[in-house]
């Protein structure tokens, strides 16, 4: 298990890249189970959660092909996997594969889908809060599927999935991705309402549409979808992780310094952007895919304090309220936090406490009473972006920070460390004691 050993009080400048995002490679990956021919993805981000996801389909019976020199760092040529779900051994998921890892829920739809049944243990992964699958469920026993639960595992059963219409009694991103999968094999139409609307439920919609996929409506909260007989093969590049590009810009605000983020998509990140801006940061749009984002003056900036509330996109994404908090911590007067989508979200306050911030926690709203210095101390990571805020919070403390647990933040963040050391951070990563 591995530790950053953080040294504050250096303002970040230079150019860094975004890897593709994790929360969109995830259902791609699962999609490849829909066709017995190959899928090709690009772009995938190189971390802990891409292998569990890979290793979890090669214990299907998967083929997974892929350019060994492509996944070291630096990447030195187009990273990709080819996928080949030719055949399916096995439909059981157990819980040696998922325990680390809540998307696993992804498999659920595909595998009843393609194969007519699937049995695939409840997820683990990050304590923040529930993430209960009874919308999977619910959605796929209106598809036709016969759904029991034992020994902690759901067993879902159906001759052909048939069509029809979803309502979702609260938006569920991987809900909307397990059911848009299945449907597309399901016979007749179906219709998902009040659906997700991240960039990332489009992006594996438009993969399935490469697959011969008949969607439309998907990026919006009702998504129709005409079933068909098989899906094919296809290539397809992944989008750029919009949670990694605005914990980037989050490391220049709380800094001070001066940051332009290339590789990203700026119409992803337009609630991030603007309540940025509203606490004082500068953010500009160099070109169609790129970002600066600086505050001059570290350690007596104008940060100021903004209230943010976490909701379903188009709204503040709820895995950048971590990152926003460490920023409120240095920012001039009281914010408030509320975070609306998981109710445990609020691991990192603690930790940043620690550290010197001011943070009382009531329930789902956090009050950070800004301009608290902050102080290098020992932390403990608790999941993925709690990690990240607390490197964001080390960065800008004076003295010397130890985050340990950082296997969390290896799940979602490919080599941050390095990535930040190259815009002049001073973090190393070293085997815990």
């Amino acid at each position: 298990m591995d530790r950053f050993r953080i040294q504050g009080g250096t303002p970040l400048r230079g150019t860094v890249r975004t890897s593709g995002a994790k929360n969109a490679a995830l259902p791609c990956l699962a999609a490849s189970l829909l066709t017995d021919e190959p899928v090709i993805l690009r772009n995938l981000p190189s971390v802990r959660d891409i292998r569990t996801t890979c290793g979890l389909l090669k214990s299907l019976g998967v083929e997974i092909a892929e350019d060994e020199q492509s996944w070291a760092w630096p990447s030195t040529s187009a990273r990709q996997l080819k996928i080949h779900a030719a055949k399916i051994s096995t439909v059981e998921v157990p819980w040696e594969q998922v325990r680390t890892m809540r998307a696993s829920t992804l498999i659920l739809g595909p595998l009843v889908a393609r194969c007519g049944e699937a049995r695939v243990s409840l997820p683990g992964g990050c304590a923040i809060g529930a993430r209960p699958i009874d919308l999977h469920i619910k959605g796929l026993e209106k598809l036709g599927a016969e759904i029991t639960t034992e020994h902690g595992m759901v067993i879902a059963r159906s001759k052909r999935l048939r069509g029809g219409r979803i309502y979702f009694d609260r938006i569920t991103v991987t809900g909307t991705e397990d059911l848009l999968m299945a449907a597309t094999l399901a016979e007749g139409e179906t219709i998902l309402d009040n659906a997700a609307r991240e960039p990332e439920v489009e992006d594996l919609a438009n993969l399935l549409i490469k697959m011969g996929a008949k969607i439309t409506g998907a990026g919006t909260s009702t998504i129709r979808v005409e079933g068909v007989e098989r899906l094919r093969g296809a290539e397809h590049t992944i989008i750029p992780d919009r949670i990694e590009a605005g914990t980037f810009l989050a490391a220049a605000g709380i800094t001070g310094g001066d940051i332009t983020v290339e590789d990203c998509q700026p119409d992803h990140l337009t609630a991030v952007i603007e309540k940025f801006r509203a606490a004082g940061m500068t953010i500009t749009a160099p070109t169609a895919t790129s970002l600066r984002a600086s505050l001059p003056g570290f350690g007596a900036g104008p940060l100021r304090a903004a209230d943010m509330t976490t909701a379903e996109h188009p709204g503040f994404p709820t895995d950048m309220q971590a990152q926003y908090m460490a920023l409120a911590t240095q920012a001039e007067g009281i914010s408030v936090v509320t975070e609306n989508i998981f109710e445990n979200r609020f691991m990192h306050a603690p930790e940043l406490v620690r550290m010197g911030a001011d943070i009382r926690v009531d329930g789902n709203r956090a009050v950070v009473r800004g301009r608290t210095p902050l102080s290098g101390a020992g932390i403990t990571a608790s999941d993925l972006r709690a990690s990240a805020s607390l490197v964001m919070a080390g960065l800008a403390a004076q003295g010397e920070t130890i985050l340990e647990r950082v296997y969390h933040i290896d799940r979602g963040y490919e080599r941050i460390e390095e990535k930040l050391n190259s815009l002049g951070a001073r973090i190393t990563r070293e085997p815990s004691e």
